[in-house]
């Protein structure tokens, strides 16, 4: 088994403007997001808390620490997936969020699963 597949998770996420919640006379964007995690390593894991780093393009940078996600902390064995939606909110019409997830293996090994960066961008703002 190599080692760095034991402890792997796969983070995909995808992004939708939310217009109507929105309010950009007064610098309100809100976005709505689905997470897919998936466990591509060889241990269940558990995710116990996240880290959000949050950016809009004036460089205001919101960070937000909890236990698990949406009120849960999954385990995820082997090749399972988890899905949860959530949402934020920016003054900007462009930001970014990136982030990890703090996650412990069966064996008791805390590893931290990489959130990628991803772009909230109000429709037809960036080309």
């Amino acid at each position: 088994m190599a080692q760095e597949k034991i402890y792997q998770i796969t983070v995909t996420p995808t992004v939708q403007y939310l217009p109507e919640q929105s309010d950009e006379k007064i610098g309100r964007y809100v976005f709505a997001y689905t997470i897919h995690i998936r466990n591509t390593g060889n241990l269940s894991a558990q995710l116990i808390s996240r880290h959000w780093i949050i950016t809009d393009s004036q460089g205001l940078v919101q960070e937000v620490r909890g236990l698990g996600v949406v009120g849960a902390q999954p385990v995820l064995q082997p090749g399972e997936n988890h899905e949860y939606s959530s949402g934020t909110v920016i003054g900007t019409p462009v930001g970014t969020m990136r982030g990890s997830y703090q996650m412990v293996a069966e064996d008791g090994t805390r590893f931290e699963a990489t959130i990628p960066e991803f772009t909230l961008s109000v429709p037809r703002v960036l080309h």
